[in-house]
C-alpha cells in the first residue's frame, strides 16, 4: 500500500488528509466516498514517521489478534445473514446487527468492519479479502457467486451447508484421530519417565563397567542427558522454531509453496489433502456453472478458494487451457490429477449440455472418498502406530538389557 495526501475544500477550509491506497486512481476513488467535501487534488506523498509508526503498531496488533474465526460462529452468522438478507433487510444493517449480537471477538471485530467498508461504499466480497485469512476463501467465494447471481442469499444458504459439511468432517477426523493420539501421548509421556527416572539408575552401573557400550544403550544414555540437563531448552527452541515456521508459511511464498508440496508426498495426508480439495472445488464450480456463470470466470472463483499451492497451480492450466479454445475435459485432463472416469464424466456433461449436473456428480464421488479415507484413518494409523511403540520398547528393552547381558556373561566366565 502506497501514501496518499488529498487536499478537501470543506467549509471554505483546506485541509490535507493523508491515506493509503494500491494507486492513484483507488486514492482517488476512496478518498471521494470516505472524505466530505470537494476534493482538490490526491498526490503520492512521503509517510510521515508517525503514520509509519501507528502503521506498524496496527499491523502488530492485527497479526498478535489475527485468529481463525470459530466455525460454529460463522456457520451461525451465515445462516443468519442468509435468512436477513432474503427477509430484504440491507446487507450493512445485517452485518452490523450480527456483530453487534455475537459473543466472539473475531465475528465482532471482522463484522463491524464489513460494515464499515460497506458503508463507504465497497461490495461485501471486496470487504471480505482483508479478511480471507478468518474468513476463508470458501466464504468469499460463495459471496462472489451470490453478488454476479444477484441471488446472495441462496448462495449463503449454499454457503453454510458446505461449512456445516467440512466442520462435520472435520469433526470425523479428531475422532478418528483420538485413539492413536491419545495412545502415542501416553507412550511419549511413559518413555519421558523412563529416560528421566529410570536410566539414570542404570547409568552408573554401565559406568562400572568399563566396557564398550553397544549402540542402544549410547542413545539412551545421549537422550537421558539432553532430558536432564538440557530439557527446558530443548523445549523452548522445539517452541521457537514451531512459531519461526509458521510464520514463515504465513508469510513467504516459495516456503507455504514447499510446505503443501511436502504434504502432498505424505502417507494418507496426501489423498486427505487431495480429494477434500477438488471436492470443494468441484462442488463450488458446478453452483457457479448452474448459475450461468461463464466456465472461464466460474473456473478464476473455485481456483481462487483453494488453499493447497500445488494444487491450485495445476488447476489454473485449466483456466488457461479454456482460454485458449480448449474443452474443460482437455484441460482437467492435462493437471493428472483426475480419475479416466472423471474425465469421460465432464465430456459427457459437455456434450450433453449438462456439465453442472455432471461437475455436481463428480464432487459427490470426491465427498465420498474423502469419507471412505476419514472412516478408515483409524485402521491406516495402527500401523504407524505399532511400528513407533515398538521401536520404543525395542530401543528401551536392547538399550537396558544388553549391557547387563554382556555383564552376566563376564560374570559367569570368571
Amino acid at each position: 500500500m502506497n501514501y496518499f495526501v488529498a487536499t478537501v475544500l470543506t467549509k471554505g477550509k483546506r485541509e490535507e488528509i493523508g491515506l493509503y491506497a494500491e494507486d492513484r486512481k483507488s486514492a482517488n476513488n476512496y478518498a471521494k466516498l470516505k472524505f466530505s467535501g470537494i476534493i482538490i487534488k490526491v498526490i503520492e506523498g512521503e509517510e510521515p514517521l508517525e503514520a509509519r509508526f501507528a502503521r506498524f503498531k496496527d499491523e502488530l496488533l492485527v497479526n498478535v489478534k489475527k485468529r481463525k474465526m470459530k466455525p460454529d460462529s460463522l456457520i451461525a452468522a451465515i445462516r443468519q445473514l442468509a435468512v436477513m438478507t432474503n427477509a430484504g433487510i440491507s446487507i450493512h444493517d445485517s452485518i452490523k446487527e450480527i456483530a453487534e449480537a455475537t459473543d466472539d471477538e473475531t465475528l465482532d471485530r471482522v463484522f463491524s468492519k464489513l460494515a464499515d467498508d460497506i458503508n463507504s461504499g465497497h461490495s461485501l466480497s471486496a470487504s471480505m479479502e482483508t479478511f480471507r485469512f478468518e474468513l476463508g476463501n470458501l466464504t468469499i467465494a460463495m459471496v462472489q457467486l451470490g453478488e454476479k447471481t444477484g441471488n446472495l442469499d441462496e448462495a449463503l444458504y449454499s454457503l453454510a451447508d458446505m461449512l456445516e459439511e467440512i466442520r462435520s468432517n472435520f469433526i470425523k477426523f479428531k475422532k478418528a484421530m483420538a485413539y492413536p493420539r491419545n495412545v502415542m501421548v501416553a507412550m511419549a509421556v511413559a518413555f519421558t519417565i523412563l529416560i528421566s527416572y529410570v536410566v539414570p539408575e542404570f547409568k552408573a552401573i554401565f559406568e562400572e563397567l568399563h566396557s564398550e557400550l553397544p549402540l542402544p544403550t549410547i542413545i539412551l544414555l545421549k537422550l537421558e542427558y539432553l532430558f536432564n540437563n538440557f530439557g527446558p531448552y530443548v523445549l523452548a527452541v522445539l517452541a521457537a522454531a514451531f512459531v519461526t515456521f509458521k510464520y514463515m508459511i504465513n508469510n513467504y511464498t516459495n516456503v507455504r509453496y514447499s510446505w503443501h508440496e511436502f504434504l502432498l508426498k505424505m502417507y494418507l495426508i496426501k489423498n486427505i489433502i487431495k480429494f477434500s480439495t477438488l471436492n470443494r472445488f468441484t462442488l463450488v464450480f458446478s453452483e457457479l456453472v448452474r448459475a450461468g456463470i461463464p466456465i472461464a470466470e466460474a473456473l478464476d472463483t473455485s481456483i481462487e478458494m483453494i488453499d493447497n499451492l500445488p494444487l491450485k497451480k495445476k488447476l489454473q492450466t485449466v483456466r488457461i487451457t479454456v482460454e485458449k479454445g480448449g474443452t474443460l475435459n482437455s484441460g482437467l485432463q492435462e493437471t493428472k490429477l483426475f480419475e479416466n472416469m472423471i474425465i469421460q464424466m465432464v465430456r459427457a456433461g459437455e456434450d450433453s449440455g449438462t456439465l453442472d449436473t455432471m461437475i455436481k456428480k463428480v464432487a459427490e464421488y470426491y465427498k465420498m472418498r474423502f469419507d471412505a479415507i476419514i472412516d478408515g484413518l483409524s485402521e491406516a494409523i495402527e500401523p504407524i502406530m505399532l511400528f513407533i511403540i515398538a521401536s520404543m520398547i525395542i530401543l528401551l528393552a536392547l538399550g537396558i538389557f544388553l549391557p547387563m547381558w554382556d555383564m552376566g556373561n563376564a560374570v559367569q566366565g570368571r
